[in-house]
């Protein structure tokens, strides 16, 4: 035994070394879970914390007061709440189904016709995605000017054409002073925006597909039709997944484009008023914070459940039916 023990080495002193190689890695990724539990998870803790709450935020944080479900039922009693999440509703669908519809012929011609250019009309379609929607939002309020804007002077135009003038109106459209035309002059400037971004997943999803499946439907004598039917559609099913849920998300969040078109105020008859506008009307002009954060939930839970839909649409009985 007291062999085994003089035999033995004394257990080493752990060195700088030692330290760096076992803490170094977590000293390397800690800024990011810094930075997440900062601005990422305790806002919203906080924000399902504020929705049990009364709290006006210029009172300070001693003047909370808990209210439990309250927030909740004010919000599905209040009028102004289902009219904003109806809004919400008529332009996601307004501006989302367009996007699709042209996004998806457009990718399918730049692939297939447009090869050469192909770098430079992307850029094109995709720029105004990138541009600054501030900018956007300005640039269309002039526009849409009801009597010096450059839309309205164009149907003027093309209704004093021989034949096809009948289909073009002929006064001009106040189109964010009347509530019938708002939530159209809404929905272009999204679509005008976001046909590029899905124009280029589309692309994508294309790139991806096997020229060899196009090449061998050709020998068998399909048409470009059927080829995008029987080929391209059902191939592209999971960048359609993936788009139409960000288009859903996008849409049911809509915020910029309606508030700046409306000047905050939501337009004639409140038509262009979302729910995220009214949330943060509700929060910024009324001061009730925990009525705010309670409608951001109820948002949140319109917005798991339709994805949830949109996944079962394009999981077993999607374009390409059944599996």
């Amino acid at each position: 035994m007291q062999a085994t023990l003089k035999s033995a080495k004394p257990r080493r002193k752990p060195s700088w070394s030692d330290f760096q190689r076992r803490y170094a890695p977590y000293i390397f990724i800690s800024p990011f879970f810094i930075l997440f539990f900062a601005f990422g998870l305790f806002p919203i803790l906080f924000n399902a914390f504020l929705s049990f709450h009364q709290w006006q935020p210029g009172t300070g944080l001693g003047d909370m007061k808990f209210v439990g479900l309250r927030n909740y039922t004010d919000n599905l009693t209040d009028p102004t709440f289902w009219l904003s999440l109806k809004n919400t509703a008529i332009l996601a669908l307004m501006s989302g189904l367009p996007q699709h519809l042209i996004a998806i012929p457009l990718a399918f011609a730049i692939q297939g016709g447009l090869r050469r250019m192909q770098n430079l009309v992307t850029a094109v379609y995709f720029l105004p995605y990138i541009t600054s929607i501030v900018a956007i939002s300005v640039i269309f309020f002039t526009l849409f000017s009801w009597q010096y804007g450059v839309i309205n002077s164009v149907l003027n135009a093309l209704h004093g054409l021989p034949l096809i003038g009948a289909l073009f109106p002929a006064e001009k459209i106040n189109w964010l002073g009347e509530k019938e035309y708002v939530q159209s002059a809404v929905a272009m400037v999204v679509v005008w925006r976001y046909t590029g971004w899905n124009m280029l997943l589309y692309l994508s999803g294309l790139q991806a597909i096997p020229r060899e499946l196009y090449e061998a439907a050709s020998v068998d004598g399909a048409t470009r039709a059927q080829q995008f039917r029987y080929i391209t559609l059902p191939l592209l099913r999971p960048i359609m997944f993936i788009a139409v849920t960000l288009s859903l998300i996008g849409g049911l969040q809509l915020f910029e484009e309606p508030f700046i078109l409306t000047n905050g105020s939501g337009g004639a008859g409140q038509a262009g008023l979302t729910t995220v506008m009214y949330m943060y009307r509700t929060y910024a002009s009324y001061s009730d914070a925990g009525v705010a954060a309670a409608m951001s939930w109820l948002l949140f839970i319109v917005i798991g459940v339709l994805t949830l839909v949109n996944n079962r649409a394009f999981g077993r009985s999607g374009l390409a039916g059944r599996d």
